[in-house]
């Protein structure tokens, strides 16, 4: 695509006679010239640039946008139809390409590899399965109704009246059989194995 730089303002405007004045009155109806379109980067590039500036937060990503929107304007240039017209295309350009490259930014972000849940160390695994193993141990070497209470109150989540209901017997039972199994499981645990 081709890039416009301003030209100097000493350049003077042909003037328009005859049949080039038919040529030139037939261009204007088909959209914006070259020649206005390079005077109004010319006038217009800081202030574009200012108004990108308040969209993106850095100077390189402000003169691409720019840059970018006077080129897509100039291949559109055709569609122009009034070249009053012409800065407002440049301005709306310049507004949806930072938007766009503000979509971009926060899509990278969002795809950034997110930092992985703290987890527990190969070590700290072997040390759960060992100590997961000992209270298997140690429940199973509780009497019946003790393991019956302690794995229906704490494993299946049942309230002591459900325990109760569940195995057939009082709610003081439940309690006792709940205190003395918890009781021998923590010597159990604390005991070397």
């Amino acid at each position: 695509m081709p890039v416009i730089a301003p030209w100097s303002a000493a350049r003077p405007a042909p003037l328009a006679t005859g049949r080039e004045g038919a040529d030139d009155a037939m261009a204007m109806a088909a959209g914006t010239t070259v020649d206005h379109l390079t005077e109004t980067y010319r006038a217009h590039y800081r202030s574009l640039l200012g108004l990108a500036a308040l969209l993106l937060d850095d100077t390189a990503s402000c003169e691409d946008v720019v840059q970018e929107a006077f080129i897509r304007v100039h291949s559109a240039r055709r569609r122009v139809r009034d070249p009053e017209k012409t800065l407002a295309y440049l301005r709306q350009t310049v507004v949806n390409l930072s938007r766009s490259a503000l979509r971009r930014r926060i899509l990278g972000l969002k795809l950034l590899s997110k930092p992985m849940p703290d987890m527990a160390s190969a070590e700290e695994g072997a040390y759960d399965l060992l100590e997961r193993d000992q209270l298997i141990k140690a429940m199973k070497g509780l009497q019946r109704r003790q393991r019956e209470v302690l794995v229906l109150r704490y494993f299946a989540d049942m309230t002591e009246a459900q325990v109760a209901e569940t195995l057939g017997i009082s709610l003081g039972s439940v309690k006792a059989y709940g205190s003395r199994g918890i009781a021998a499981l923590r010597v159990a645990m604390e005991a070397p194995a």
